[in-house]
This record gives structure tokens, C-alpha cells and sequence, in this order.
């Protein structure tokens, strides 16, 4: 028999909790129909001050009331995730502005074997989302497909289905708003199934409780955060190929404007920052698959699933930072042995600073890519030695079967 648990957090919210709370009520019937046979409404008054617990008691028995000091949108969800009973967890807002009838469809896709089902109010159902929120849950939404590898179309929805056992995956969760995004993140890079299904948004009437600019940021700073920790090429690649385009298109204008006549020459402080931006490109970029390689260390989960050689480390371009590296050493020393050569460091030169410092760069770009490969190397051989290692402790005896032919017996 399966269990619906709906935690319901509340902070002042005497005008709208008992609309809620009985709209809760009365999906019982629908959630039978989809194979729920029981419903617990827990509602966590986190610290209100007006009339919000008194309300919540007059329906008796049929809701939980938990009352706890203030501690946050997320942390009155997880103090209800703790008390709750049901192998399925509900939760949604106590404003009214989330449908509790959408419930059965997704404890439905839940039962049929997802891990996480959101309610998205982006998926095309009808929403009175404000716009300036609309756009900030686009932005969000991009953000965490793109870290995550994943399409997600609203990744701080705050009405979800989930299985009570993957807790201990998905946790530590922050204490405040961010704690959907940061839970969607979480699950996503964990190789949990999340499936979107489309619901109505109603906006909550009265003051929200979200600061757009505030809690926008917080949003951000959740997801990326949540993101280094599991995938950092992802952020640090993402910056070094981006600082990498940059030079090549600052190297590709010089190039067309003196071809078109457009320039005279070369622009000296143009190619600096080319070569400025390159060398923090490789920089970044090899920094983010380092990181890949360390964090790798840690989600043991996520090795025996195959994740970390899906994505991040994917590509194994790191394999080839060796030579890369040599390339650009060598690449240095011949530059300032062709400038020595040709008197282009002569200091009556108006730019006799420029190939020393081009070689300078190129040299030490040679040993970051050298010294990555090396650290690389021995962060992936970390990560498989204990895989390796409990091979060889459960190593089974294989017996002998083809028969060993003997030597004819001479007289």
C-alpha cells in the first residue's frame, strides 16, 4: 500500500491555509484511483505569528501539525520530510497558488518509476507568473540544463512527488528558497529520473515572499555551486572556451581588417589581450577537468553509474594535454629564439617587449597543460583503485576444464 505524505510549510499564512489544507483533503479519492491508498497532510508552521496554527487545528485529526522555531522554506520542509510516514513526499506552497489536484497524475509517473516529479508551470499550462518571474525561471531553467547536461523547463517549482528513499541522495539541501533549485541540481547530476508534467499557476494574492533580486541570486549561486560540486568542467570549461572564442575572434578581426585594408597592421595591445585571454582559457579549462577528476572522488555513486564518463570527463581531452603542452613550450622557445634572431628585442624598438612576453606566455601555457595531464593521471587512477581493488578481494578461482594432454610414455 502506498503512502501519500503532502508537507505543507507555513509561515503567515492565516488568510490561505485552510483553502489549501482542504483542497489537499480532497484528492483523496482521485489518489486511489492512481494507486495512493492513503494521504497524510502535514502542515510545518515555521514560527508564525498570527493565527496560522490555530487554524491548521481545527481540522482534528486529519492534518499533522508541527510547529518549530523560524528556520526557512527549506528547513520547514525538511522538518515535515522527517515526520513524514508515506514512501511518497508531496509538497507545495500554502498560498493557494499550486494545485493539490495535479497529485495523483504525479504520484502516477512516481509508481510508474520516477525518482522526482515536478510540477512546471513553464511546460505550457496557464500561469499568472508575472513576467520579471517568468524571465527569471527561464534564466534559471537555462542555467541548469546547460550545468546539468539535462533539459529542465522550470527548476524551482515548488510542488513535487518524490520517493521518501532518494533523501539521503539528494541531501544536504539549504534551508531557504533555494531549495528547490538546489534539489533539482542535486538530483539531475545524481542520475535520478526527473520527469516535468505540466500544471496551472495561480499567483498568490497579497505580498510575495520572494525578493526577486535577492533570492534571483541566491537561486543562481545555489545551482552553480550545487553544479561545481559534481561537474566543474562544466563551469570552468564552459568560462575557458568562452575566454578562448574571445581571442580567437579579437585574432580573426585583425585579421580580416588587414586583409580588407580596413587596419595598416597588427595592433599590439589587440594581440596582448588575445594572448592574455588564451592563457586564462587553457587555464580555466584545465582547472575544470582537474576538478572533474577530484570531485569524481567523492560521488562514489555516481562512478558505478557511469556518470562522470558521460559527462564532464566525456571527452578525455585531457589525455592529450601532454603533448599540447610540449607544443606550446617548444612553440614559446621558438619564438624568442626567431625574435633574437631577427633583432625584434632590440630596445630601440617601439614594441621590443612583445615576443619575449608572447614566449613567456606560451612557455607557461606549455606547463599548465603539462602539469594538468600529470594531475589528471593520478586523480584517475584514485578513482579506479578502489574499484580495482575490491575486483581483486572478491577475485574468484576459475578451475581448469579442457584437459591437459600428457606425453606419450616412451619404453
Amino acid at each position: 500500500m502506498a503512502t501519500l505524505s503532502v508537507v505543507i510549510p507555513a509561515y503567515n499564512e492565516e488568510d490561505g491555509i485552510a483553502a489549501i489544507v482542504e483542497r489537499v483533503l480532497a484528492i483523496r479519492p482521485a489518489l486511489k484511483e492512481v494507486g495512493v491508498d492513503d494521504l497524510e497532510c502535514i502542515v510545518v508552521d515555521d514560527g508564525s505569528k498570527d493565527r496560522t496554527a490555530a487554524i491548521v487545528q481545527g481540522f482534528g485529526d486529519q492534518v499533522r501539525l508541527i510547529r518549530q522555531q523560524n528556520r526557512g522554506y527549506g528547513g520547514a520542509l525538511k522538518t515535515g520530510f522527517s515526520q513524514a510516514r508515506g514512501e511518497l513526499i508531496g509538497f507545495l506552497d500554502a498560498d493557494s497558488t499550486y494545485p493539490p489536484e495535479y497529485f495523483p497524475a504525479m504520484c502516477r509517473e512516481v509508481l510508474a518509476g520516477a525518482d522526482i516529479v515536478i510540477g512546471s508551470r513553464m511546460a505550457g499550462a496557464h500561469s499568472e507568473m508575472p513576467l520579471v518571474r517568468r524571465i527569471g525561471n527561464t534564466i534559471f531553467a537555462t542555467m541548469l540544463s546547460l550545468v546539468a547536461g539535462v533539459r529542465i523547463s522550470d527548476s524551482a517549482s515548488g510542488q513535487r512527488v518524490l520517493r521518501r528513499s532518494i533523501l539521503p541522495i539528494i541531501y544536504p539541501l539549504p534551508n531557504t528558497l533555494d531549495f528547490t533549485p538546489a534539489m533539482s541540481t542535486r538530483a539531475l547530476h545524481e542520475g535520478l529520473r526527473m520527469v516535468e508534467i505540466p500544471i496551472p499557476y495561480k499567483e498568490r494574492s497579497g505580498r510575495s515572499k520572494l525578493h526577486v533580486i535577492r533570492d534571483g541570486l541566491r537561486f543562481t549561486k545555489s545551482i552553480v555551486w550545487t553544479a561545481l560540486t559534481y561537474n566543474p568542467v562544466r563551469i570552468f570549461g564552459g568560462l575557458g572556451l568562452l575566454l578562448l572564442l574571445l581571442a580567437g575572434l579579437l585574432i580573426l578581426g585583425q585579421s580580416i581588417g588587414i586583409a580588407l585594408g580596413m587596419l595598416l597592421g597588427w595592433s599590439f595591445p589587440q594581440l596582448f589581450g588575445a594572448l592574455v585571454l588564451a592563457v586564462a582559457g587553457v587555464t580555466l579549462y584545465t582547472t575544470g577537468t582537474s576538478f572533474s577528476y577530484l570531485v569524481a572522488l567523492f560521488h562514489k555513486r555516481a562512478i558505478r553509474q557511469g556518470l562522470f564518463g558521460r559527462r564532464g570527463n566525456g571527452r578525455r581531452i585531457e589525455r592529450h594535454y601532454w603533448w599540447l603542452g610540449l607544443l606550446a613550450m617548444i612553440g614559446g622557445v621558438m619564438t624568442y629564439v626567431a625574435a633574437v634572431a631577427f633583432d625584434l628585442t632590440n630596445p630601440a624598438l617601439p614594441h621590443s617587449w612583445f615576443a619575449p612576453v608572447v614566449s613567456a606566455m606560451l612557455v607557461l601555457m606549455g606547463v599548465q597543460l603539462v602539469s594538468a595531464w600529470g594531475l589528471a593521471r593520478v586523480l584517475a587512477e584514485l578513482s579506479r583503485r578502489e574499484s580495482e581493488q575490491e575486483a581483486d578481494l572478491n577475485w574468484t578461482y576459475v578451475p581448469l576444464t579442457t584437459p591437459v594432454e600428457t606425453a606419450p610414455q616412451t619404453a
